[in-house]
Order: structure tokens, then sequence, then C-alpha cells
């Protein structure tokens, strides 16, 4: 199930897209090249930020400096980035917001993130590797 929101602001061509797909809000943020999108093993390389609901920081690959490799649809990472970040477009940055089922669940990651967060995350897919 896919629903995709359309908001106009100030009568201009800018808007915001939102793809509700279960258990994962995808908002795009700044779109990429609309070509490109990552499919099922492929290797892709994202800067991220995450935060909790109230806006609290919990990690960053930007603060790092270096960007996070995963491939895509293979369970390296979160339910909530392997389906949303397949959503995206090379160049795409998006907000997830992952429910907690889609994110860590009811056992969280210990010293992180708590049981049953909802989480957000600022994603940008630089790069899709074969």
């Amino acid at each position: 199930l896919l629903n995709c929101i359309y908001r106009f602001r100030n009568k201009k061509q800018f808007f915001t897209v939102i793809k509700i797909i279960m258990g994962v809000d995808v908002e795009v943020i700044s779109p990429g090249d609309g070509q490109t999108y990552p499919k099922t093993g492929q290797v892709v390389v994202v800067h991220y930020t995450g935060t909790f609901t109230n806006g609290q920081k919990f990690d960053s690959s930007r603060d790092h400096g270096i960007p996070f490799k995963f491939k895509i649809g293979k369970g390296e990472v979160i339910r909530g980035w392997d389906q949303g970040v397949a959503q995206m477009s090379v160049g795409e940055r998006a907000r997830l917001t992952c429910s907690p089922d889609f994110a860590y669940g009811s056992q969280g990651h210990p010293g992180i993130i708590p049981p049953n967060a909802t989480l957000i995350f600022d994603v940008e897919l630089l790069q899709v590797q074969p």
C-alpha cells in the first residue's frame, strides 16, 4: 500500500511528498535523480542522522564523517531502512519515520534505543553500487 500526499505552499511549485509504506513514512526533503533506485542485493551508500520523536539525536554518520553502506533487502538494517531507502532515488534526501515494528521493536537496542521507540531518520542516498 503506497499513498502519496502532495502539499503545496504559497502557490509555488514547492511541495513535500509523503509516501506511506506500512510501518515507515517517507517524506521527501529534496528529490533525487528520479531514475536510479536500489534493487534488492545492491549496496547503497547513505548519510543519515537518527533522532527520537522528541528531536534528541542518537546517531549520525554525518557527525562521524563516514557514509554508511548496506545491502538493500538483506536484513542488514532495520526494516524501516530496507523498505524506506528502496523507495529513494540517488541524490534524494528523505525523512524516514519508522514505527517500533520497523525499527528495534519491544527489545530496543540496550543503552541507545528504548523499547517500542518510533525513530526518525534524515537519510540522503549518495550512491547505489552493483
